[in-house]
């Protein structure tokens, strides 16, 4: 059992960047708008914890302008997405396992 968690991710202990990745799993980008909406987030708590994400470089962030306004948007890197789904990984496996 020790080594199932150990496969637990920390990156992705908090809900908030599980939200994240969960929707960057299905989606090539999404906007910080969406994010904030889906997740329900202040603008403050989307940041950080898209930072954190970017900083393991877990989440690729995509700046520009849309007309006049700017618009931020994320994307899963290949690194990312490896290690969310390991994470989901031992995830099933702690499930699994019997008492």
């Amino acid at each position: 059992m020790k080594k199932i968690i150990a496969n637990l991710n920390k990156a992705f202990d908090n809900k908030v960047r599980l939200g994240i990745m969960s929707m960057l799993m299905v989606n090539e980008w999404v906007d910080f708008k969406t994010f904030k909406e889906m997740l329900e987030l202040t603008d403050g708590r989307l940041a950080s914890h898209a930072k954190a994400l970017e900083e393991n470089e877990f989440i690729e962030v995509r700046k520009q302008f849309i007309g006049k306004r700017p618009n931020t948007s994320y994307r899963a890197t290949e690194k990312g997405r490896k290690a969310f789904n390991d994470h989901l990984d031992a995830l099933e496996a702690l499930l699994k396992l019997k008492g």
